[in-house]
This record gives structure tokens, sequence and C-alpha cells, in this order.
């Protein structure tokens, strides 16, 4: 089986048309078969021009801002700063009411992992989109309930008799109390109350993760048979009666300690996956049999050398042929989004998932469905014709995308040779302990060549010999360990939770003026900072708000006014300590400063007692802001020479600015060259050299996205915006508005980090952080390893 991996690859053959969906029975051949793209339209419009929802585009599939995932798995990620009353109050985010979307969603890896079950049964995929419409604070039970069930039975068509409604039975052990209310609203609707059915806090009752919002859940389930009871089987995992809506009812808050709070603002969070509500419209009992995935399995197998797609699972499914089928189709569509998103096969976090993701494509497309190299790029103008109107990223990237592929799966070949070398000259050692074969040789295999376990498994089986499991478990063990260990110290900031942050509101506590941030000058070569004397507004102990602290306790103050800068936009944050007038000798370290629904908290371990109306007097770490400066400096003009060196092509991914270095992800078509460097380089230094002025001006968010060359990336910005540019004032690009002004080339950025006021600038804090960088280049680029093997790269400094 592993010779048919590396076997010598044939040629490509096969039309390129697509395959039309087949005809499918509907509902008692009553109602039409709707296509898929008709299906998420009619959604959308239902809510978007019936019951005035505003429609918001569904955000990339990596997150933003939260290190809790891997990937967007939910359509309500990116509204959960909204949830959990942390959106920034002049973004347009902070003025949604009622919004409807369809989100782009992975699940593959952390908590929320259906990448092996994929290709075994005919319903589970690593990517889909989730139909959603929420209200924040707007409309509650009633009317969520009535406009699903409208949808469902009088625009779908779906027959009332095919569906159940199941919703939350309280739990005594909780103290929760059933949800008579949402029960009343169905039997008001006309749910027979045989149709209506109970359950626990398991299958009814939704939240957000240990602590936060959450609230009960009611669900629309589907029996795919019809003229029968079938309330039995709701929630029985049968694969005849399934969930197809989820309407969440946020009213409570999880605290620390397990306890439950109302929240003062109530919301719904809906979803409905597209695919499974496709099936239903549809007709199919398989998610794969329908208008989403028939051109794809179509287009498999004109590229393969198997007979073709027949649905079949399990022992029916000879050779796992069928199940190779569907894994190739949802990979492929997988790799597709994630890599117009910005997220490549890489080694860590979702760029390792995501390179696990493709590899298991490639192994299916080669070994079972004897495909050729290049089979799995070229299934991607099927995805982009498919998706690529409602998600127009696709379109822009498709080259792209094919690119990436088949770079990755040339490199996952070229390993698995590699693997296979080492595996037989391990064999054939004079020390080799027959019959057990060394757990750290396959876990090496593993861990840096990306070589599949069962694969060594498979190749060793073949020769009688076994793997000392025992080992590799500990190995694994280990490793899992270590990843844990790093991920429970994400979160160690003292942060609001959604009632304090409303709590502030009702007390009409002021937004915390953060300005003097910004309000510092170069003066005869010098930086001067603005001096900051504040009033201690409010102190939160980790549960609540508390009019004092005392000493030794850990606390989150929150000032009338600050020069501290909270930490965003990829820039730490600033350093220092208070001191409370009259006891000028005590410091109060800030170990943390946070920006959370307008508010700057600054994380303080108390070192004497501190009360609400305390005066204190802010001290800024001068020496790690202006490392931080110069770093940020740099960043923004590293960007600009990349694109001037590599070409429009460019896209800023990511970056992250400390006071020791500075971290740049973008992505481009291929891998950089030590030339390529080499001119980024010298465009860097020849910038800094020049000695620009840095200009800075506050603009409203539309004017700013009319400036020309403008260099953004995806993230929820406040209007109005802050637009930061080099050499040329920000008035004048915005004035000059024709094609003159791309010959007036100039970084330019919308970014609210603090920044050097002249490159020189830059240039002398560079030298004075980095002292031993050789001159006449300020500037050393360093890209990794992986970054030469993959199109997304990484600079560091």
């Amino acid at each position: 089986m592993f010779r048919l991996l590396l076997r010598s690859l044939r040629p490509l053959s096969g039309p390129p048309d697509l395959l039309s969906a087949g005809s499918a029975r509907s509902f008692s051949g009553s109602v039409p078969e709707l296509p898929a793209a008709r299906v998420r339209s009619l959604f959308l419009d239902f809510f978007r021009q019936k019951h005035r929802h505003r429609l918001v585009q569904s955000s990339p599939v990596r997150p933003r801002g939260d290190p809790s995932l891997l990937f967007v798995n939910a359509g309500m990620n990116q509204f959960k700063p909204i949830l959990l009353g942390t959106a920034d109050p002049r973004s347009e985010m902070s003025s949604y009411r009622r919004v409807v979307n369809s989100q782009k969603c992975v699940r593959a890896g952390g908590k929320h992992n259906d990448l092996e079950d994929v290709g075994r049964d005919v319903y589970h995929h690593t990517f889909f989109e989730m139909l959603g419409n929420w209200s924040f604070g707007d409309y509650f039970k009633e009317e969520a309930c009535g406009m699903a069930w409208s949808l469902l039975t009088e625009h779908y068509g779906i027959p009332a008799d095919r569906l159940y409604v199941s919703y939350f039975a309280g739990d005594a052990g909780s103290g929760l109390p059933a949800d008579e209310e949402t029960r009343r609203i169905w039997l008001d609707l006309g749910v027979p109350p045989g149709r209506l059915l109970p359950f626990g806090l398991k299958e009814n009752f939704w939240e957000m993760g240990d602590s936060g919002p959450c609230g009960p859940c009611t669900e629309i389930h589907y029996d795919h048979v019809g003229g029968r009871d079938a309330a039995k089987l709701v929630n029985g995992d049968s694969p005849d009666v399934v969930e197809i809506w989820n309407l969440v009812f946020m009213q409570y808050n999880r605290e620390v300690d397990q306890s439950l709070r109302l929240l003062p603002q109530f919301s719904v969070d809906t979803g409905m996956g597209l695919e499974r509500l496709v099936s239903v419209l549809q007709g199919k009992r398989s998610n794969y049999d329908t208008d989403l995935f028939a051109p794809l399995l179509h287009q498999i197998h004109q590229r393969s050398g198997v007979g073709p797609y027949r649905g079949r699972t399990g022992a029916a499914d000879e050779r796992n042929v069928d199940m190779a089928y569907r894994v190739v189709a949802d990979h492929v569509r997988t790799l597709s989004v994630c890599i117009a998103d910005g997220v490549h096969p890489g080694m860590s976090g979702p760029e390792l998932v995501l390179r696990r993701i493709l590899r298991r494509a490639v192994r299916f497309c080669v070994e079972v469905l004897q495909a050729p190299q290049g089979s799995l790029a070229g299934l991607v103008p099927t995805v982009t014709h498919m998706l690529g109107d409602v998600y127009p990223e696709l379109h822009r990237e498709a080259d792209r995308i094919m690119d990436v592929i088949n770079e990755n799966e040339a490199q996952f070949l070229s390993s698995l040779q590699q693997g296979s070398r080492l595996i037989l000259r391990t064999l054939n050692r004079k020390d080799y302990k027959h019959g057990v074969f060394p757990a750290s040789v396959a876990w090496s295999l593993h861990r840096d060549l990306g070589f599949p376990l069962d694969l060594v498994d498979l190749m060793l089986e073949e020769r009688g010999v076994k793997v000392d499991r025992q080992e590799l478990d500990r190995l694994i063990a280990e490793k899992h360990q270590v990843t844990s260990d790093q991920q429970s110290g994400v979160q160690s900031q003292v942060m609001l939770d959604v009632l304090s942050l409303a709590e502030l509101q009702r007390l009409a506590v002021p937004h915390t003026d953060d300005s003097l941030k910004y309000q510092y000058s170069l003066q005869q070569g010098r930086y001067v900072f603005p001096a900051c004397h504040a009033t201690v507004l409010a102190l939160y102990d980790g549960q609540t708000l508390v009019s004092e602290v005392t000493e030794g306790q850990p606390c989150g103050v929150i000032l009338d006014h600050t020069c501290f800068y909270s930490e965003q936009g990829g820039q730490s944050h600033d350093q220092g300590y208070f001191t409370r007038d009259g006891l000028q000798d005590v410091l109060y370290p800030v170990e943390a400063v946070v920006l959370a629904g307008g508010y700057v908290i600054h994380q303080v371990t108390a070192a004497e007692s501190l009360k609400t109306g305390d005066q204190v007097q802010l001290h800024l770490d001068q020496v790690h802001r202006l490392s931080c400066m110069a770093k940020h400096t740099a960043t923004h003009v590293l960007n600009f020479a990349l694109r001037e060196v590599l070409g429009p092509s460019v896209h800023q991914r990511g970056s992250h600015v400390s006071a020791d270095r500075l971290r740049f992800d973008f992505s481009v078509k291929g891998s950089l060259n030590v030339q390529q460097l080499q001119q980024v380089e010298r465009c860097v230094s020849d910038i800094i050299t020049a000695n620009q002025i840095i200009h800075s001006q506050e603009l409203p968010l539309q004017a700013a996205r009319c400036i020309n060359g403008l260099r953004t990336v995806d993230e929820v910005y406040p209007d109005p915006v802050r637009v930061v540019s080099v050499g040329l004032p920000v008035s004048e690009l915005l004035e000059d508005q024709t094609d003159r002004q791309a010959d007036r080339q100039t970084s330019v950025e919308l970014c609210c980090g603090t920044l050097g006021r002249r490159d020189r600038c830059c240039l002398r804090m560079w030298t004075l952080c980095q002292p031993d960088c050789q001159a006449p280049s300020p500037l050393q680029l360093t890209p990794p390893i992986a970054s030469q093997r993959r199109s997304e790269s990484c600079l560091m400094l």
C-alpha cells in the first residue's frame, strides 16, 4: 500500500466540466428542490428584508485576537466582544442590534474536532457554513421562535409534521427552572404537545465556556422518514431524526464560582448548518449527495483511477473508496477557505492542523483514489466556482491556494520517501532490537517530517515489527502537557466580566481617556513623555467591582486618565507603576494593561490599600515604550518594503511588537530567497536613513478607507480611526485621490499603536536595542527555516 504512495504518478485526464446535482426526492413530491445557493440567499434575505437585520459578512476562519480558538468554529465567534461587553464603543460592531450572516467555520483540532470522523459517515465536515441570526438586546424568545418557524415551514416549505422541538427541562441541582416561556411560545405557534420535548443541561443549555454568558436553548429537529411518531428518536443519535436549528437565549452569566446571575441585556444566538439544511430541502440523507458536493465528487472521479462515488459507508465500502471521496471533497474545501484567509500549512497551532488536513487528503488521493500528483490542487477551481460568489476572497486567491497545495503536496511526498529511508536504516542498524521499533524515531518522523504515525505502523507491520507503544504514548503525552502548560498561561489577566462592565455603565463611570499615550514629542533628539495624574474610578477584584482593595490583593484599576498603552493592534502593553498621593514611596507595579468596552484596566497587585477616589501618579517605563516604538515603526516600514520588493500579492496576516522583538506574518506567492531578503533590507534602510517625519491623524473610517495605498488587516476598527503615514501628511493623502498619488509612494496604515516621530529615530533606537547589528544595514531579517518551504512567511527582528 505504501509503495502506491511513492509510485510514478500518471498524468491528469478527463473533461473539466462540472456535474450538476441529480434529481432528488422532495417532501412527498410536493416541494421543489432548492439549490444550495438559493437556500443560503433565502435565509439571508428573509432576515435582512423581512425582519430588518443587518447583513454582516463572514469573518475569516482565523480568529480575531482570541487565543482560546484555533479556528472560528461557530457563527457567534466574531460577536463575542458584544456578548462579553468588551466591544469598542467607537466601533461599528457596538451598534449591532439585529444581525444575520453566513459564517465560514472550521472544526478540526481543539475542543471541537471532527477531523477523524470526516469520511467515515455522510454528515461530518471540517469546513461548514453556519447560517445564523442574532439579537443583541433587541428581540428575544417569542420573536426568535416565530421567525424560525415561519422561515422553515412557510418559506422553505418544510411540512410541520416532520418537525420536533426540544426545550430546556430545568435542572434542580443548578437551581434552574424549566423554560416554560419557550414551551408556551411553541404551543402558541401550533406545535403539538407530543412534538414538544423537554431535555436537560447537556442537550438544551448552552454555555460559552467555564464562565461567561449562557442560557437555555431550543432546538428544531427534522424527521427524514415522516408519517410516524418519532419523538423517541429526538437526541437519540438516529440518522433519520436530525437537529437542524439551535436557538440560544443568553440570559445568564456563569460566574467563576459556577453560580448564575441574570445578564443586564438578553441576547439571541441561533445557528443552522447550511449543509444539513440543504440535505433536508433536497431530500437527501447524505450531505455529500447535495449540490454542495456533487460537482466536487464528479471532478474527483475524473482525476482518479477508481469507479464513481456510490455513497457507501462501513463494511460495505470496500477499500474505503467512498470514504476517500468524502475526505478529499471535504478537505479541499477546508484547505481553500483557510489558505484564502491566510492560514497556511505549518508547524504549530492552526497551521499544524491544516498541514494534517492537507496530508490526510493527499494520502487518500494517492493511496486510495489512485489520483496523480496535483489532483488535489486541481479541485480548487471547482471550489471557487461553488463558493466564490458568497466568499469572493476565494476568487482572488485561487492561484495562491493551488500553489500552496501543490508545494505542500510535493513536500509531503518527499518527506514520505525520506521517512521510508530512515525507517529502513533504523531496521538495518546493528544495535536494532528485533520486533520493537524505537519510539523516539517514530516520534521524530511524526514531529519533524509530519510523517503520519498510522503510516509508520503500516510500514512496520509489513515487516512484522511494532513501535514501542508505551514509550510513544509517553512522548505524545509529554508533548500535550507542554502545549497545555503554554495555553494555561495565556489568560492570566484580570479581565472584567460582562456584568461588571454593565455595572460601570449603569453607574455612569466615564470611559478612560487614554489620549495621553500619543502625546509624546521629540525635542532636541530626545523623547519627552507627558506627566499623568489620575483618579481611581473603579476597582475590580476578579469577580466584582469593589470600593477598596487591600495589600497583596490582585486587582484591576480603572482611572479617569492614563498615559499607559493597552495591549492591542499587535503591540504589547506599557510597563511602569503607580504611586498614591500621600504615599509616594510605595509603588504599585502595573503588570498588564487591557482595553474592554472603552475602559482601560490596569492590572496591579496592591502594595498598600487602594480605594476608589484615590489620586495616583502614573510613571511610564520609558525605555520599554521607546523599544516598542522602534519595533512598531520598523513594522510599518517593513510592511511597505515587502510590498515594494515583492509586489501587491503580499498580504499582512498579523504582527506582534514587544520591547525585545517584532514578528511580521505575511502571505506571498512563493518563498523569499536571499536576494529578495537583501532587497527588503536595503529598502528599509533607505527609508530610515531618509529621516522622514511620521504623521498621524484621526479620520472617519469611511474617509480613511478612500486613501490610495492604505494597508489594513482583518480587524474591527473604531470609528473614527487613526491613520499613520511615513513622509507625507495624512491630510495630503486624503486630499489627493488622483492617480498622481500612486507615484508618491509611502507607508500608510490604520494603526492604534505608538510609533516614532521620525524614521531616523527608529534607526537610533534599533542600534541601541541591537548592539551587534552591523552598519550600514540597521535591519536584519531572519526568516525561520519553515518560511523557506511554504508561502506564508514570518520575519523576525
